[in-house]
């Protein structure tokens, strides 16, 4: 397959755009998150059926140049392309998705349906765009539809099927039949393999063919199972009293300056906590209760920043941005939702006239690294200019891109796991 368009359209649905979705249909962050995932599959899953569709195509190719990724939330709503691509991939069948998916995500009904307007909408935009940058023509845009039909039943959360969405005839019996040889001969010629998201790994064994093989195997595999257990419990009795563990009881988020390795203490979505009103010497500004602002402002208010002797003593330090993101590729197109923590960070410069700061970005280990490296230095250069906008461009003493050089996560992992190391950060200087 020449390309899985869904890495495409995930760039499109980051972090900014499910809190600003949160935020204006009143719903949990989590709920929206689960939803989009259950949505997306089942959307370019029709797009793949219906890939030969004139009107797929034609909305495909209208919508490059439309605006649609500026405002996925709110340009979605009444969008002539996207309500003519759902009732040609779904039909009848948008009623069945929506209440599926809100019983899957535990959200409402509206709010699945608005969801299912700005996925679709993410999808027509992304499709559009590569399209349009690769000169792909009709037949080419079908057949990179066409191409998904392999993966994308395969794609959807655990809990969601095809099936369960009303869509279980879909991509024809050639497709099912091999969907159901492959299982049938996956299940007979291996146990079954899940790796979770900590890296645990469990293999699920059929239990008919332990039946078959009968106490011949597990005569001799208990034994060694139970031998090789307690020689690791030993091992690790062993390695303990030779360890010192030591617990970093700071939340600050640390990576080490461009001459180090980075620190990965990367927060995850629940460490930043709710959004709430921060108080910032009486002004409140709206960002998460343990994120970059809250963090910024309790090291100024302890005298951290004053009594810093100079600027090694604040390098070390770093505060990522959890709430700014870049379109996919690019260095001046922000995820709407984006612009709020920047403005957040020129206020606390105002409130704080003393404080330096530097921008840092930073990218994955996929790609091209000196691609890298010029995209995060664009990055960096473009926050800087938009503090400079809002009048506290004296106090941003420098912007550097690192690109991949303090990334951590290995290229061939999973987008979301690699996605800790796209990131912008800030630290403060003397």
């Amino acid at each position: 397959m020449s390309l899985n368009i869904l890495d495409l359209i995930r760039g499109q649905l980051g972090p900014a755009l499910v809190t600003q979705a949160a935020t204006q249909l009143g719903e949990s962050e989590s709920g929206i998150s689960k939803a989009i995932s259950g949505l997306l599959p089942a959307v370019v899953g029709g797009f793949a059926n219906h890939s030969s569709n004139p009107t797929v195509l034609d909305s495909i190719t209208g919508s490059a140049n439309s605006g649609l990724l500026g405002d996925l939330l709110g340009g979605s709503a009444n969008n002539t392309y996207i309500s003519n691509v759902l009732a040609s991939i779904f039909g009848d069948k948008v009623a069945g998705i929506i209440n599926a998916i809100s019983g899957y995500a535990g959200i409402g009904t509206g709010t699945t349906s608005t969801l299912l307007n700005m996925v679709t909408g993410a999808t027509l935009g992304s499709v559009g765009k590569y399209a349009a940058d690769n000169n792909l023509d009709r037949s080419a845009i079908s057949g990179l539809l066409s191409d998904q039909k392999g993966i994308v039943s395969t794609l959807l959360p655990a809990g969601l099927s095809m099936a369960s969405l009303g869509l279980g005839d879909w991509f024809g019996d050639s497709y099912s039949e091999k969907a159901a040889a492959t299982a049938t001969t996956a299940t007979a010629t291996e146990p079954h393999v899940e790796v979770t998201r900590a890296g645990a790994t469990h293999v699920n064994v059929d239990r008919d063919e332990v039946k078959t093989e009968g106490s011949s195997i597990w005569k001799w595999l208990l034994p060694l199972l139970l031998l090789l257990l307690v020689g690791w419990f030993l091992m690790k009795q062993c390695d303990n009293k030779e360890t010192v563990t030591t617990t970093d009881s700071d939340s600050t988020v640390i990576v080490e300056d461009s001459a180090n390795v980075m620190v990965d203490t990367t927060m995850t979505t629940a460490d930043r906590g709710e959004m709430t009103a921060i108080d910032l010497n009486g002004t409140p500004l709206q960002g998460y209760a343990n994120g970059m602002e809250s963090r910024m402002i309790e090291f100024l208010r302890s005298g951290g920043y004053t009594n810093a002797a100079d600027d090694e003593a604040l390098k070390t330090t770093w505060y990522d941005f959890d709430n700014v993101n870049f379109q996919m590729g690019s260095a001046t197109a922000l995820e709407p939702g984006s612009e709020g923590q920047i403005q957040n960070l020129a206020e606390i410069l105002k409130a704080y006239p003393d404080a330096k700061i530097k921008i840092g970005g930073y990218t994955d280990k996929t790609g091209d690294a000196a691609t890298n490296k010029k995209l995060s230095q664009d990055r960096a250069d473009f926050i800087k200019s938009e503090l400079t906008k809002l009048g506290v461009g004296a106090q941003v003493t420098g912007a550097e891109g690192y690109g991949s050089e303090q990334a951590v996560v290995d290229a061939s992992a999973s987008d979301a796991e690699r996605a800790k190391d796209r990131k912008m950060s800030v630290r403060f200087t003397k």
